[in-house]
Protein backbone atom coordinates (compact mmCIF):
# COMPACT_ATOMS: atom_id res chain seq x y z
CA UNK A 1 0.00 0.00 0.00
CA UNK A 2 1.06 3.28 -0.89
CA UNK A 3 0.36 6.22 0.90
CA UNK A 4 -2.36 9.39 -0.16
CA UNK A 5 0.05 11.79 -0.64
CA UNK A 6 2.12 9.47 -2.51
CA UNK A 7 -0.55 7.85 -4.65
CA UNK A 8 -1.31 11.72 -5.60
CA UNK A 9 1.86 11.91 -7.17
CA UNK A 10 1.76 8.57 -8.76
CA UNK A 11 -1.64 9.39 -10.52
CA UNK A 12 -0.38 9.91 -14.20
CA UNK A 13 -4.26 10.22 -16.07
CA UNK A 14 -6.58 12.49 -14.61
CA UNK A 15 -10.59 12.78 -15.65
CA UNK A 16 -12.77 15.38 -16.03
CA UNK A 17 -14.69 15.16 -12.84
CA UNK A 18 -11.01 14.87 -11.00
CA UNK A 19 -11.17 11.74 -9.94
CA UNK A 20 -7.55 9.96 -11.57
CA UNK A 21 -8.25 7.46 -14.67
CA UNK A 22 -5.39 5.42 -13.94
CA UNK A 23 -2.43 4.84 -11.25
CA UNK A 24 1.22 3.89 -11.52
CA UNK A 25 0.62 1.45 -8.69
CA UNK A 26 -2.44 0.85 -6.40
CA UNK A 27 -3.11 2.96 -3.16
CA UNK A 28 -5.45 0.08 -1.90
CA UNK A 29 -4.34 -3.18 0.36
CA UNK A 30 -4.59 -6.30 -0.55
CA UNK A 31 -7.34 -7.70 1.56
CA UNK A 32 -9.37 -4.61 0.48
CA UNK A 33 -9.18 -5.70 -2.95
CA UNK A 34 -10.14 -9.18 -2.08
CA UNK A 35 -12.75 -7.61 -0.88
CA UNK A 36 -14.31 -6.02 -3.67
CA UNK A 37 -13.38 -8.73 -5.91
CA UNK A 38 -15.42 -11.12 -3.72
CA UNK A 39 -18.48 -9.15 -4.06
CA UNK A 40 -18.13 -9.24 -7.56
CA UNK A 41 -17.74 -13.09 -7.57
CA UNK A 42 -20.86 -12.97 -5.65
CA UNK A 43 -22.89 -10.53 -7.45
CA UNK A 44 -21.86 -10.04 -11.53
CA UNK A 45 -20.82 -13.73 -12.12
CA UNK A 46 -23.94 -15.90 -10.78
CA UNK A 47 -26.07 -13.43 -12.26
CA UNK A 48 -24.28 -13.81 -15.64
CA UNK A 49 -24.35 -17.43 -15.37
CA UNK A 50 -28.14 -17.61 -14.56
CA UNK A 51 -28.48 -15.64 -17.92
CA UNK A 52 -25.90 -18.38 -19.59
CA UNK A 53 -27.99 -21.24 -17.64
CA UNK A 54 -31.59 -19.88 -18.88
CA UNK A 55 -30.22 -19.77 -22.99
CA UNK A 56 -28.92 -23.23 -22.53
CA UNK A 57 -31.87 -24.51 -20.81
CA UNK A 58 -34.56 -22.72 -23.73
CA UNK A 59 -31.86 -24.16 -26.46
CA UNK A 60 -31.19 -27.63 -25.41
CA UNK A 61 -34.72 -28.88 -23.90
CA UNK A 62 -36.03 -29.71 -27.38
CA UNK A 63 -33.67 -32.52 -27.46
CA UNK A 64 -35.51 -34.15 -24.63
CA UNK A 65 -38.52 -33.40 -26.39
CA UNK A 66 -37.56 -35.34 -29.00
CA UNK A 67 -38.08 -38.26 -26.93
CA UNK A 68 -41.39 -37.41 -26.68
CA UNK A 69 -43.23 -38.36 -29.71
CA UNK A 70 -42.22 -34.19 -30.59
CA UNK A 71 -41.70 -34.39 -34.38
CA UNK A 72 -44.77 -37.12 -34.64
CA UNK A 73 -47.01 -34.61 -32.54
CA UNK A 74 -46.38 -31.36 -34.50
CA UNK A 75 -46.11 -33.50 -37.77
CA UNK A 76 -42.67 -32.63 -38.79
CA UNK A 77 -39.63 -35.58 -40.24
CA UNK A 78 -35.97 -35.80 -38.65
CA UNK A 79 -34.78 -33.75 -41.90
CA UNK A 80 -37.11 -31.36 -41.24
CA UNK A 81 -36.10 -31.08 -37.82
CA UNK A 82 -32.51 -30.44 -38.97
CA UNK A 83 -33.21 -27.59 -40.88
CA UNK A 84 -35.01 -25.99 -37.82
CA UNK A 85 -31.80 -26.31 -35.86
CA UNK A 86 -29.70 -24.94 -38.97
CA UNK A 87 -32.41 -21.81 -38.28
CA UNK A 88 -31.65 -21.38 -35.18
CA UNK A 89 -27.90 -20.83 -35.34
CA UNK A 90 -28.57 -19.00 -38.70
CA UNK A 91 -30.44 -16.72 -36.69
CA UNK A 92 -27.70 -16.25 -33.74
CA UNK A 93 -25.17 -15.71 -36.80
CA UNK A 94 -27.21 -12.98 -38.24
CA UNK A 95 -27.79 -10.62 -35.03
CA UNK A 96 -24.63 -11.30 -33.33
CA UNK A 97 -23.01 -8.44 -34.09
CA UNK A 98 -25.74 -6.05 -34.30
CA UNK A 99 -26.40 -7.19 -30.83
CA UNK A 100 -23.01 -6.63 -29.42
CA UNK A 101 -23.53 -3.03 -30.68
CA UNK A 102 -26.74 -2.62 -29.05
CA UNK A 103 -24.93 -3.87 -25.94
CA UNK A 104 -22.28 -1.77 -26.11
CA UNK A 105 -24.55 1.43 -26.77
CA UNK A 106 -26.95 1.02 -24.08
CA UNK A 107 -24.94 -1.40 -21.51
CA UNK A 108 -25.71 -5.06 -20.57
CA UNK A 109 -27.57 -4.15 -17.45
CA UNK A 110 -30.52 -3.46 -19.99
CA UNK A 111 -29.83 -5.49 -23.40
CA UNK A 112 -28.57 -8.95 -21.35
CA UNK A 113 -31.37 -8.05 -19.20
CA UNK A 114 -34.10 -8.31 -22.08
CA UNK A 115 -32.77 -10.79 -23.93
CA UNK A 116 -33.28 -13.31 -21.16
CA UNK A 117 -36.82 -12.24 -21.27
CA UNK A 118 -37.33 -12.01 -24.92
CA UNK A 119 -36.19 -15.83 -25.23
CA UNK A 120 -37.75 -16.75 -22.21
CA UNK A 121 -40.90 -15.52 -24.14
CA UNK A 122 -40.34 -17.29 -27.19
CA UNK A 123 -39.21 -20.64 -25.99
CA UNK A 124 -42.65 -20.59 -23.82
CA UNK A 125 -44.62 -19.85 -26.83
CA UNK A 126 -43.00 -23.20 -28.49
CA UNK A 127 -45.37 -25.29 -26.77
CA UNK A 128 -48.35 -24.11 -28.93
CA UNK A 129 -46.48 -24.54 -32.34
CA UNK A 130 -48.09 -27.26 -34.92
CA UNK A 131 -47.08 -27.62 -38.07
CA UNK A 132 -43.33 -27.48 -39.99
CA UNK A 133 -43.50 -23.26 -40.53
CA UNK A 134 -44.64 -22.86 -37.05
CA UNK A 135 -41.36 -24.21 -35.81
CA UNK A 136 -39.62 -23.09 -38.25
CA UNK A 137 -41.01 -19.75 -36.82
CA UNK A 138 -39.75 -20.19 -33.66
CA UNK A 139 -36.62 -21.66 -33.75
CA UNK A 140 -35.97 -18.68 -36.21
CA UNK A 141 -36.87 -16.73 -33.63
CA UNK A 142 -35.34 -17.99 -30.59
CA UNK A 143 -31.93 -17.72 -32.27
CA UNK A 144 -32.52 -14.24 -33.13
CA UNK A 145 -33.79 -13.38 -29.26
CA UNK A 146 -29.91 -15.38 -28.25
CA UNK A 147 -27.78 -13.38 -30.36
CA UNK A 148 -24.89 -12.12 -28.63
CA UNK A 149 -25.88 -13.14 -25.34
CA UNK A 150 -23.19 -15.40 -24.64
CA UNK A 151 -20.45 -12.30 -25.83
CA UNK A 152 -21.95 -9.78 -24.02
CA UNK A 153 -21.50 -11.72 -20.85
CA UNK A 154 -17.90 -12.08 -21.46
CA UNK A 155 -17.65 -8.79 -22.54
CA UNK A 156 -18.93 -7.86 -19.13
CA UNK A 157 -17.09 -9.81 -17.37
CA UNK A 158 -13.91 -8.28 -18.72
CA UNK A 159 -15.13 -4.81 -17.01
CA UNK A 160 -14.96 -6.25 -13.66
CA UNK A 161 -11.88 -8.45 -13.78
CA UNK A 162 -8.02 -8.10 -14.79
CA UNK A 163 -7.01 -10.27 -18.21
CA UNK A 164 -5.39 -12.59 -15.43
CA UNK A 165 -8.44 -13.23 -13.29
CA UNK A 166 -10.80 -13.47 -16.14
CA UNK A 167 -9.96 -16.62 -17.87
CA UNK A 168 -11.44 -18.68 -14.62
CA UNK A 169 -14.30 -16.48 -14.46
CA UNK A 170 -15.25 -17.29 -18.26
CA UNK A 171 -14.65 -21.16 -17.20
CA UNK A 172 -16.89 -20.13 -13.98
CA UNK A 173 -19.44 -18.58 -16.65
CA UNK A 174 -19.61 -21.39 -19.05
CA UNK A 175 -20.62 -23.77 -16.00
CA UNK A 176 -23.84 -22.39 -15.66
CA UNK A 177 -24.07 -23.21 -19.99
CA UNK A 178 -22.64 -27.25 -18.66
CA UNK A 179 -24.96 -26.95 -15.57
CA UNK A 180 -27.99 -26.17 -17.76
CA UNK A 181 -26.87 -29.04 -19.94
CA UNK A 182 -26.91 -31.67 -17.35
CA UNK A 183 -30.22 -30.46 -15.38
CA UNK A 184 -32.07 -30.02 -18.62
CA UNK A 185 -32.12 -33.64 -19.20
CA UNK A 186 -32.68 -34.22 -15.52
CA UNK A 187 -35.59 -32.27 -15.34
CA UNK A 188 -36.95 -32.95 -18.59
CA UNK A 189 -37.16 -36.87 -17.44
CA UNK A 190 -39.86 -35.51 -14.29
CA UNK A 191 -41.69 -32.48 -16.54
CA UNK A 192 -42.61 -35.62 -19.55
CA UNK A 193 -44.35 -37.71 -16.93
CA UNK A 194 -46.80 -35.00 -17.17
CA UNK A 195 -47.68 -36.26 -20.39
CA UNK A 196 -51.24 -36.41 -20.57
CA UNK A 197 -52.40 -33.33 -17.86
CA UNK A 198 -55.07 -31.41 -19.13
CA UNK A 199 -54.97 -33.40 -22.60
CA UNK A 200 -51.36 -31.75 -23.65
CA UNK A 201 -48.09 -33.66 -24.01
CA UNK A 202 -45.21 -33.77 -21.82
CA UNK A 203 -43.00 -31.54 -23.91
CA UNK A 204 -45.56 -28.87 -23.62
CA UNK A 205 -44.93 -28.48 -20.17
CA UNK A 206 -41.40 -28.73 -20.96
CA UNK A 207 -41.60 -25.82 -23.00
CA UNK A 208 -43.84 -23.92 -20.78
CA UNK A 209 -41.83 -24.36 -17.84
CA UNK A 210 -38.54 -23.84 -18.70
CA UNK A 211 -39.54 -20.96 -20.39
CA UNK A 212 -41.51 -19.00 -17.67
CA UNK A 213 -38.00 -19.85 -15.64
CA UNK A 214 -36.35 -17.94 -18.03
CA UNK A 215 -38.81 -14.67 -17.68
CA UNK A 216 -38.58 -15.08 -14.23
CA UNK A 217 -34.46 -14.84 -14.55
CA UNK A 218 -34.35 -11.80 -16.48
CA UNK A 219 -36.58 -9.83 -14.39
CA UNK A 220 -33.59 -11.05 -11.19
CA UNK A 221 -30.83 -9.35 -14.09
CA UNK A 222 -33.16 -6.33 -14.70
CA UNK A 223 -33.16 -5.91 -11.04
CA UNK A 224 -29.88 -7.02 -9.65
CA UNK A 225 -27.26 -6.88 -12.43
CA UNK A 226 -25.05 -3.56 -12.11
CA UNK A 227 -24.04 -2.45 -15.57
CA UNK A 228 -20.32 -1.93 -15.18
CA UNK A 229 -17.85 -0.50 -12.72
CA UNK A 230 -18.18 3.03 -14.44
CA UNK A 231 -22.42 2.43 -13.88
CA UNK A 232 -22.93 0.52 -11.17
CA UNK A 233 -26.42 -0.10 -10.35
CA UNK A 234 -29.02 -2.11 -11.79
CA UNK A 235 -31.69 -1.23 -14.75
CA UNK A 236 -35.04 -1.50 -12.53
CA UNK A 237 -33.63 -0.90 -9.34
CA UNK A 238 -30.92 2.33 -9.98
CA UNK A 239 -30.61 3.42 -6.90
CA UNK A 240 -29.61 0.14 -4.96
CA UNK A 241 -25.87 0.19 -4.27
CA UNK A 242 -24.09 -2.74 -4.15
CA UNK A 243 -21.12 -1.76 -3.66
CA UNK A 244 -19.54 0.89 -1.63
CA UNK A 245 -17.48 4.27 -3.18
CA UNK A 246 -14.41 2.94 -1.86
CA UNK A 247 -14.92 -0.70 -3.38
CA UNK A 248 -16.06 0.83 -6.85
CA UNK A 249 -12.63 3.12 -6.94
CA UNK A 250 -10.97 0.28 -6.37
CA UNK A 251 -12.69 -2.28 -8.93
CA UNK A 252 -12.57 0.81 -11.93
CA UNK A 253 -8.33 1.35 -11.33
CA UNK A 254 -7.11 -2.29 -10.59
CA UNK A 255 -8.63 -3.00 -14.10
CA UNK A 256 -6.73 0.29 -15.43
CA UNK A 257 -3.53 -0.65 -13.99
CA UNK A 258 -3.77 -3.72 -15.79
CA UNK A 259 -5.56 -2.69 -19.12
CA UNK A 260 -5.26 1.42 -19.55
CA UNK A 261 -6.79 0.73 -22.30
CA UNK A 262 -10.27 0.82 -20.08
CA UNK A 263 -10.04 4.23 -18.68
CA UNK A 264 -12.13 5.42 -21.01
CA UNK A 265 -15.21 2.97 -20.50
CA UNK A 266 -16.98 0.78 -22.85
CA UNK A 267 -15.28 -0.46 -25.52
CA UNK A 268 -15.97 1.81 -29.23
CA UNK A 269 -15.18 -0.73 -32.37
CA UNK A 270 -14.33 1.46 -35.51
CA UNK A 271 -13.80 0.37 -39.09
CA UNK A 272 -9.97 0.38 -38.26
CA UNK A 273 -10.48 -2.24 -35.25
CA UNK A 274 -12.42 -4.41 -36.69
CA UNK A 275 -9.77 -3.82 -39.89
CA UNK A 276 -7.15 -4.87 -37.63
CA UNK A 277 -8.67 -8.14 -36.26
CA UNK A 278 -9.78 -9.18 -39.82
CA UNK A 279 -6.03 -8.99 -41.03
CA UNK A 280 -4.76 -10.61 -38.02
CA UNK A 281 -4.00 -14.22 -39.35
CA UNK A 282 -3.33 -15.82 -35.97
CA UNK A 283 -7.31 -15.58 -35.40
CA UNK A 284 -8.20 -17.67 -37.92
CA UNK A 285 -6.74 -21.26 -36.93
CA UNK A 286 -8.70 -20.66 -33.51
CA UNK A 287 -12.07 -19.82 -36.00
CA UNK A 288 -11.06 -23.05 -37.55
CA UNK A 289 -10.77 -25.31 -34.25
CA UNK A 290 -14.20 -23.93 -33.37
CA UNK A 291 -16.12 -24.55 -36.86
CA UNK A 292 -14.41 -28.62 -36.46
CA UNK A 293 -15.46 -29.08 -32.86
CA UNK A 294 -18.51 -27.01 -32.64
CA UNK A 295 -20.18 -28.88 -35.58
CA UNK A 296 -19.79 -32.39 -33.71
CA UNK A 297 -21.02 -30.56 -30.51
CA UNK A 298 -24.01 -29.71 -31.61
CA UNK A 299 -24.84 -32.75 -34.15
CA UNK A 300 -24.06 -35.09 -30.94
CA UNK A 301 -25.49 -33.34 -27.90
CA UNK A 302 -29.45 -32.65 -29.61
CA UNK A 303 -29.27 -36.34 -30.37
CA UNK A 304 -28.09 -37.81 -27.26
CA UNK A 305 -31.26 -38.91 -25.26
CA UNK A 306 -32.16 -39.93 -28.99
CA UNK A 307 -29.29 -42.04 -29.63
CA UNK A 308 -29.16 -43.53 -25.80
CA UNK A 309 -32.98 -44.44 -26.46
CA UNK A 310 -32.08 -46.62 -29.09
CA UNK A 311 -29.51 -48.46 -27.24
CA UNK A 312 -32.86 -49.95 -26.19
CA UNK A 313 -33.76 -47.43 -22.92
CA UNK A 314 -37.21 -46.39 -22.25
CA UNK A 315 -37.60 -43.18 -23.61
CA UNK A 316 -37.81 -41.15 -20.20
CA UNK A 317 -34.53 -43.02 -18.96
CA UNK A 318 -32.90 -42.05 -22.31
CA UNK A 319 -33.56 -37.98 -21.02
CA UNK A 320 -32.23 -39.06 -16.93
CA UNK A 321 -28.89 -41.48 -18.53
CA UNK A 322 -27.90 -38.38 -20.86
CA UNK A 323 -27.60 -36.47 -18.15
CA UNK A 324 -24.35 -38.33 -16.65
CA UNK A 325 -21.78 -37.01 -18.84
CA UNK A 326 -22.67 -33.35 -18.52
CA UNK A 327 -22.14 -33.47 -15.04
CA UNK A 328 -18.80 -35.03 -15.51
CA UNK A 329 -18.26 -32.23 -17.98
CA UNK A 330 -18.28 -29.81 -15.04
CA UNK A 331 -15.31 -30.87 -13.15
CA UNK A 332 -13.09 -31.96 -16.07
CA UNK A 333 -13.80 -28.28 -17.66
CA UNK A 334 -12.61 -26.75 -14.47
CA UNK A 335 -9.81 -28.96 -14.52
CA UNK A 336 -8.26 -27.98 -17.55
CA UNK A 337 -8.94 -24.46 -16.91
CA UNK A 338 -7.33 -23.71 -14.11
CA UNK A 339 -4.27 -26.28 -15.64
CA UNK A 340 -4.17 -23.79 -18.20
CA UNK A 341 -4.01 -20.89 -16.53
CA UNK A 342 -1.78 -21.90 -13.34
CA UNK A 343 0.92 -23.06 -15.93
CA UNK A 344 -0.26 -21.13 -18.89
CA UNK A 345 -1.02 -23.57 -20.93
CA UNK A 346 -3.14 -22.72 -23.31
CA UNK A 347 -1.79 -24.30 -26.40
CA UNK A 348 -1.62 -27.55 -24.52
CA UNK A 349 -4.57 -27.84 -22.76
CA UNK A 350 -6.85 -26.68 -25.73
CA UNK A 351 -5.05 -29.68 -28.19
CA UNK A 352 -5.14 -32.32 -25.20
CA UNK A 353 -9.25 -31.33 -24.81
CA UNK A 354 -9.83 -32.07 -28.71
CA UNK A 355 -7.42 -34.90 -29.02
CA UNK A 356 -9.51 -36.74 -26.18
CA UNK A 357 -12.79 -35.88 -27.99
CA UNK A 358 -11.32 -36.86 -31.33
CA UNK A 359 -10.57 -40.51 -29.70
CA UNK A 360 -13.90 -41.07 -27.98
CA UNK A 361 -15.72 -40.30 -31.32
CA UNK A 362 -14.08 -42.55 -32.79
CA UNK A 363 -15.05 -45.08 -30.13
CA UNK A 364 -18.73 -43.85 -30.42
CA UNK A 365 -17.72 -44.54 -34.61
CA UNK A 366 -16.26 -48.34 -33.63
CA UNK A 367 -19.24 -48.86 -31.21
CA UNK A 368 -21.63 -48.12 -33.67
CA UNK A 369 -21.20 -51.89 -35.03
CA UNK A 370 -21.55 -53.26 -31.43
CA UNK A 371 -25.10 -54.42 -29.64
CA UNK A 372 -23.55 -54.32 -26.34
CA UNK A 373 -26.31 -51.12 -24.81
CA UNK A 374 -23.30 -50.45 -21.73
CA UNK A 375 -20.57 -50.30 -24.00
CA UNK A 376 -21.95 -47.88 -26.28
CA UNK A 377 -23.82 -45.92 -23.39
CA UNK A 378 -19.86 -45.70 -21.88
CA UNK A 379 -18.88 -44.11 -25.79
CA UNK A 380 -22.12 -41.92 -24.73
CA UNK A 381 -20.64 -40.66 -21.39
CA UNK A 382 -17.28 -40.43 -22.29
CA UNK A 383 -17.28 -37.98 -25.41
CA UNK A 384 -19.99 -35.90 -23.42
CA UNK A 385 -17.55 -35.53 -20.73
CA UNK A 386 -14.84 -33.54 -22.66
CA UNK A 387 -16.94 -32.44 -26.17
CA UNK A 388 -17.95 -28.92 -24.66
CA UNK A 389 -14.52 -28.46 -23.07
CA UNK A 390 -12.44 -27.07 -26.41
CA UNK A 391 -14.19 -24.36 -26.94
CA UNK A 392 -13.93 -22.15 -24.14
CA UNK A 393 -9.95 -23.30 -23.93
CA UNK A 394 -9.76 -21.95 -27.18
CA UNK A 395 -11.19 -18.87 -26.68
CA UNK A 396 -8.32 -18.14 -24.03
CA UNK A 397 -5.78 -19.13 -26.20
CA UNK A 398 -6.78 -16.85 -28.83
CA UNK A 399 -6.85 -14.24 -26.83
CA UNK A 400 -2.85 -14.71 -26.66
CA UNK A 401 -2.99 -13.64 -30.62
CA UNK A 402 -5.10 -10.08 -30.08
CA UNK A 403 -3.19 -6.69 -30.00
CA UNK A 404 -5.47 -4.69 -28.17
CA UNK A 405 -8.80 -4.99 -25.77
CA UNK A 406 -11.24 -3.64 -29.27
CA UNK A 407 -9.15 -6.65 -31.01
CA UNK A 408 -10.06 -8.70 -28.52
CA UNK A 409 -13.77 -7.96 -28.19
CA UNK A 410 -14.03 -8.43 -32.09
CA UNK A 411 -12.09 -11.70 -31.84
CA UNK A 412 -14.52 -12.84 -29.30
CA UNK A 413 -17.12 -11.90 -31.58
CA UNK A 414 -15.71 -13.50 -34.54
CA UNK A 415 -15.33 -17.01 -32.16
CA UNK A 416 -18.66 -17.08 -31.64
CA UNK A 417 -20.16 -16.31 -34.55
CA UNK A 418 -17.91 -19.51 -36.05
CA UNK A 419 -19.38 -21.44 -33.27
CA UNK A 420 -22.94 -21.10 -34.15
CA UNK A 421 -21.79 -21.28 -38.18
CA UNK A 422 -20.61 -24.75 -37.03
CA UNK A 423 -24.15 -25.26 -35.59
CA UNK A 424 -25.78 -24.81 -39.26
CA UNK A 425 -24.29 -27.57 -40.54
CA UNK A 426 -23.48 -29.37 -37.45
CA UNK A 427 -27.53 -29.87 -37.51
CA UNK A 428 -27.59 -31.98 -40.38
CA UNK A 429 -25.09 -34.50 -39.61
CA UNK A 430 -27.15 -36.69 -38.10
CA UNK A 431 -29.74 -37.67 -40.61
CA UNK A 432 -33.01 -39.83 -41.00
CA UNK A 433 -31.35 -41.99 -43.82
CA UNK A 434 -28.24 -42.53 -41.35
CA UNK A 435 -30.49 -43.95 -37.98
CA UNK A 436 -30.63 -45.28 -35.39
CA UNK A 437 -26.73 -45.98 -35.86
CA UNK A 438 -25.32 -43.09 -37.93
CA UNK A 439 -22.35 -45.43 -39.04
CA UNK A 440 -21.73 -42.03 -41.75
CA UNK A 441 -22.94 -39.20 -39.63
CA UNK A 442 -19.74 -40.27 -36.59
CA UNK A 443 -17.18 -41.00 -39.45
CA UNK A 444 -17.95 -37.59 -40.69
CA UNK A 445 -17.77 -36.14 -36.84
CA UNK A 446 -14.44 -37.93 -36.76
CA UNK A 447 -13.14 -36.04 -39.73
CA UNK A 448 -13.93 -32.66 -38.72
CA UNK A 449 -12.45 -33.12 -35.24
CA UNK A 450 -9.68 -34.47 -36.92
CA UNK A 451 -9.02 -31.31 -38.65
CA UNK A 452 -9.71 -29.48 -35.93
CA UNK A 453 -6.64 -31.48 -33.94
CA UNK A 454 -4.69 -30.34 -37.41
CA UNK A 455 -5.49 -26.68 -36.84
CA UNK A 456 -4.93 -27.14 -33.16
CA UNK A 457 -1.36 -28.51 -34.21
CA UNK A 458 -0.53 -25.84 -36.63
CA UNK A 459 -1.12 -22.54 -34.52
CA UNK A 460 0.88 -24.47 -31.12
CA UNK A 461 4.16 -25.01 -33.99
CA UNK A 462 3.61 -21.22 -35.12
CA UNK A 463 3.54 -19.99 -31.89
CA UNK A 464 6.67 -21.47 -30.70
CA UNK A 465 8.26 -20.57 -33.61
CA UNK A 466 7.26 -17.09 -33.08
CA UNK A 467 8.41 -17.15 -29.38
CA UNK A 468 11.78 -18.34 -30.46
CA UNK A 469 12.01 -15.05 -32.62
CA UNK A 470 10.64 -13.17 -29.80
CA UNK A 471 13.46 -14.56 -27.60
CA UNK A 472 16.39 -14.78 -30.14
CA UNK A 473 15.63 -10.76 -31.27
CA UNK A 474 15.93 -9.91 -26.99
CA UNK A 475 19.22 -11.76 -27.01
CA UNK A 476 20.78 -9.96 -30.23
CA UNK A 477 21.29 -6.64 -29.19
CA UNK A 478 21.74 -5.54 -32.98
CA UNK A 479 17.63 -6.88 -33.21
CA UNK A 480 16.59 -4.25 -30.65
CA UNK A 481 14.67 -2.66 -33.40
CA UNK A 482 13.07 -5.35 -34.49
CA UNK A 483 12.10 -6.16 -30.92
CA UNK A 484 10.01 -2.94 -31.02
CA UNK A 485 7.88 -3.95 -34.14
CA UNK A 486 6.78 -7.69 -32.81
CA UNK A 487 3.46 -8.29 -32.77
CA UNK A 488 1.79 -8.05 -29.09
CA UNK A 489 0.83 -11.69 -29.44
CA UNK A 490 4.01 -12.91 -29.68
CA UNK A 491 5.52 -10.92 -26.36
CA UNK A 492 2.50 -12.34 -24.82
CA UNK A 493 3.57 -15.88 -24.68
CA UNK A 494 5.68 -15.05 -21.42
CA UNK A 495 3.37 -13.17 -19.76
CA UNK A 496 0.19 -13.98 -17.88
CA UNK A 497 -2.65 -13.34 -21.01
CA UNK A 498 -6.46 -14.39 -20.93
CA UNK A 499 -9.51 -14.34 -22.25
CA UNK A 500 -10.51 -10.56 -21.93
Amino acid sequence: MVSSSRASEERDVVGQDGEPDALLSPDWTRDEEARAKRKVDFIVLPLLMLGFFCLQLDRGNIANALTDNFLKDIGITQNQFNVGQQLLSTGIVLLEIPSNILLYRIGPQKWLSLQVVAFGLVSTFQAFQKGYGAFLATRLLLGLTESGFIPGGLYTLTTWYTRAETAKRVMVFFVGNLAASASTNLIAYGILHMRGVADKPGWFWLFVTMGLFSILAGLVLALLLPDSVHKPTPFLLPRLRLFTERELYILKHRVILDDPAKASGPVRIGRKDLVSALSNWKLYPHVMITLCNNGPLTAFNTYTPTIINTFGFDRLRSNALASVGPWTLIPIAILLSWLSDQFQLRAAMTTLALTVNWVFMIVNQQLTYSNSRGKRYAGVVLTQSINFTPHPLNIAWMTLHCHNSTERAVAMAMIIMAANAAGIYGSQLLRSDDAPRYHRGFIVMVVLLSAGVAFCLFQWAADKVAARRASTTIEDPQGAGRHDRLSGADEKHSSIASVE
